[in-house]
């Protein structure tokens, strides 16, 4: 048998581990969550940003753009944006604000029915782009407005007033409020209070209670999306569709991949987590404003991006937005811990978006060997 079959091509070359992982869209977020925290670790240490109190103030912070972060990074990668998120916020909570304490609904019917709504809305966006061929950018972006007026209007007209409360008070003993406003652990962290390993109260009617009474459903919920997410995108035949959706549209409908489909799902999910985040909003606040989630869509689209991936699609990951969103929450509280003037929150924001982006860009051309 002849040996020339056993002969490599030279022209293909076996990538290194290490170029294999340099090469990993999660890079700028991994290295901004590492100067975050060392930066974090030095300054505010013996501010009780690392106790059980601390922690679970940026976690919960964090929690808030992991949701948002992941309906946004699935779209992004899908090849399209949604600005409405932040005024999907506001119009979610407030539906369900009006359902549940004006029009006397069940809680579970009012969550149930305004999920439903929200996503047929996105889909209806998915829709208009997909059928018009206009710019997700333009369509979403007058949804924001919509939205927003209607989430303003609808309170006035019917109370007077933009900030609906008595949700929590409604919302009592029903079984599907925990889901959203409730807490898990709670036997755990009081062993923990009991045995001395966090803080419990010293006075008055809590006392005996740890500080920390347990975990808020909103982090199981932004954990639960993470892995959900990261398994349909990586594990997934149609997470294969999502990136060639992305990469290259008309090649992916050439190859059979269902393109609309996969676009309009994506928008449709991108309502679904946005009205995850104002169901857990307003259950723990016991109301809803017409303000609520001013900004968010640009905040969880920095936060896909910080965690690489890109404005064109067909390249991102579910963790990498994980880690974009942690950055924003740690940076949000460590600030106030490490006795920095809070309004610099955005500038130090706008520093790791910056060089994040230039980080993964520069890394992928030295890789693929692009000008």
């Amino acid at each position: 048998m002849s040996t020339t079959s056993q002969v490599t091509d030279e022209r293909v070359k076996e990538m290194s581990a290490l170029r294999r992982w340099l090469i990993r869209p999660e890079l700028g977020g991994i290295v901004g969550t590492v100067a975050v925290f060392t930066f974090f670790l030095l300054f505010a240490t013996d501010s009780g940003m690392f106790n059980a109190q601390g922690i679970m103030n940026w976690s919960t912070v964090s929690a808030q753009f992991v949701i948002i972060a992941v309906g946004a990074c699935l779209l992004m990668i899908a090849g399209e944006f949604d600005l409405s998120v932040g005024s999907m916020i506001g119009f979610s909570g407030m539906l369900i604000a009006i359902f549940l304490v004006i029009l006397g609904w069940p809680a579970w019917m009012s969550i149930i029915v305004t999920f439903i709504l929200c996503m047929l809305i996105g889909a209806f966006n998915g829709w208009i782009v997909i059928t018009t061929g206009l710019p997700s950018f333009i369509v979403t972006l007058a949804s924001l407005f919509i939205l927003r007026g209607f989430t303003i209007y609808l309170p006035q007209t019917i109370e007077n007033k933009t900030i609906i409360g008595g949700i929590r008070d409604a919302a009592e003993g029903d079984w599907l409020a925990p889901v959203f406003g409730g807490k898990i652990g709670q036997g755990i962290f009081q062993w923990m209070g009991d045995n001395g390993w966090i803080a419990v109260f010293e006075r008055g009617s809590q006392q005996g209670k740890p500080v920390v009474e347990g975990v808020p459903m909103l982090i199981v919920w932004a954990i639960m999306l993470v892995i959900i997410g990261h398994i349909v995108l990586t594990r997934t035949r149609f997470g294969n569709w999502i990136y060639a959706a992305g990469g290259d549209a008309e090649s992916a409908r050439n190859s059979g991949v269902p393109v609309n489909r996969v676009k309009v799902t994506m928008f449709m999910f991108t309502a679904f987590c946005a009205t995850v985040f104002a169901t857990c909003q307003v259950m723990e606040f016991g109301s809803a404003g017409a303000d609520r989630g001013l900004l968010k869509e640009f905040e969880a689209i920095i936060a896909v991006v910080i965690g690489g991936a890109l404005l064109t699609g067909g390249y991102g990951s579910v963790l990498g937005a994980a880690l974009g969103a942690l950055i924003f929450g740690v940076v949000q509280q460590g600030l106030f811990f490490a006795g920095v003037e809070s309004s610099l929150f955005r500038v130090f924001l706008g520093v790791i978006l910056l060089g994040a982006v230039i980080l993964n860009t520069y890394i992928r051309r030295i890789i693929t060997g692009e000008r």
